[in-house]
C-alpha cells in the first residue's frame, strides 16, 4: 500500500509525533504539516508533543545563566525551571500554533499541567548514560506517572490535534521539566499508539553524523544498545534512542526517528526506514 491507503489502515488509531524545538518558528514544518494533514484525512488520531531546548538555552544565556547538561539531559534548577515554563508553554507553544495555523492544521496548543494532562513525580538521582559514574540529581526534572487519555480522546473527538508542551505536574501542584521524548513515549504508551514519530533536525541515527550515507534505516533494540555502548550513538541522541527502546518495550507498534524536510515524514510513514531510522522489536 502507499499514499492515503497505507494510512487508512490505521484509521481510529493514534500516532504520537514529537517535534524538536529547533523546528518551531523557523518555517520548517511544511512537510510535517502535509503528513499530519494526510493522517487526519485518513482518520488517524494525532497528538503532538513538543520540546523547546534551543529556545530555552538561548533565554538562559540572555538572562546571564549558564546552561548545564549531563549526558544530553538538562539540569533544571529554580531559575531554569522558570525559563522552561516561559519557553515551552509560552514562546514555543505560541510559535507552533501560529505556524500550523498558517498551514491549515486544526491544532490546539496545551501544556502538560493543563487538566493534569501529564502527571509526574520528581526524578530521583540516578546514573545517566554518558554522565559520571555516580547518581545525578537533575533538579526539577520529572518522571511521567500517567497521561490524561480521556482528555486527549475528547480533544480528538472534537476534530482537533492536541499539541502538548513537555512539562508535567504532581498532586501537590509542583511543576516539572520533562524531556519531550519521554513525554511522547509515555503518551504513546497510554494511548496504545500505532506509531511514535520523533521528528528532529537530525532525521535518523547515523554511524557517522557527518556522512548522510551512513544512516541506519532500521535498528533492533539489541543493535541500538550495542551502538550506545560502542560510542556510535552519543550525546543528545542517547536519551532519544533510549526512549525509543522503552516505547517499543511498552508495546508501541513502531518508533521512528525522522527529519522534517518536505516529504520525509510522509515517506517514512508509507515505508519504514525510507528516510529515517525505524526501531524494530527484533
Amino acid at each position: 500500500m502507499s499514499g492515503p491507503s497505507a494510512l487508512s489502515a490505521f484509521r481510529g488509531r493514534w500516532f504520537v509525533v514529537k517535534l524538536g524545538g529547533e523546528l518551531v518558528g523557523r518555517g520548517r514544518l511544511d512537510g510535517v504539516a502535509e503528513a499530519l494533514q494526510r493522517c487526519f484525512e485518513c482518520g488517524v488520531r494525532v497528538a503532538i508533543v513538543h520540546g523547546g531546548g534551543p529556545q530555552a538555552t538561548a533565554l538562559t544565556k540572555r538572562l546571564g545563566l549558564e546552561p548545564k547538561q549531563i549526558g544530553g539531559r538538562r539540569v533544571t534548577d529554580d531559575a531554569v525551571l522558570q525559563v522552561m515554563k516561559q519557553t515551552l508553554a509560552g514562546e514555543v507553544s505560541v510559535e507552533l500554533a501560529a505556524e500550523v495555523h498558517r498551514l491549515g492544521l486544526r491544532v490546539l496548543p496545551l501544556h502538560g499541567v493543563a487538566g493534569g494532562l501529564v502527571r509526574a513525580v520528581k526524578r530521583p538521582p540516578k546514573v545517566i548514560t554518558g554522565g559520571p559514574p555516580e547518581p545525578v540529581d537533575l533538579g526539577h526534572v520529572g518522571d511521567v506517572t500517567g497521561v490524561n487519555v480521556d482528555l486527549l480522546e475528547s480533544i480528538a473527538d472534537c476534530g482537533w490535534i492536541p499539541a502538548v508542551a513537555s512539562i508535567g505536574v504532581n498532586e501537590a501542584g509542583e511543576v516539572f521539566n520533562i524531556n519531550a521524548d519521554v513525554v511522547a513515549a509515555r503518551m504513546a504508551a497510554g494511548l496504545k499508539a500505532a506509531k511514535l514519530l520523533l521528528v528532529a533536525a537530525v532525521g535518523g541515527v547515523y554511524e557517522d553524523p557527518r556522512r548522510p550515507e551512513t544512516r541506519l534505516p532500521t535498528l533492533t533494540a539489541a543493535e541500538a544498545k550495542a551502538r550506545i555502548a560502542s560510542g556510535v550513538i552519543q550525546g543528545g541522541m542517547i536519551p532519544k534512542v533510549e526512549e525509543a527502546l522503552d516505547a517499543l518495550a511498552a508495546g508501541i507498534g513502531a518508533v521512528h526517528v525522522v527529519g522534517a524536510g518536505n516529504g520525509e515524514l510522509l515517506a517514512e510513514l508509507e515505508r519504514p526506514g525510507a528516510t529515517g531510522t525505524a526501531f524494530l522489536q527484533s
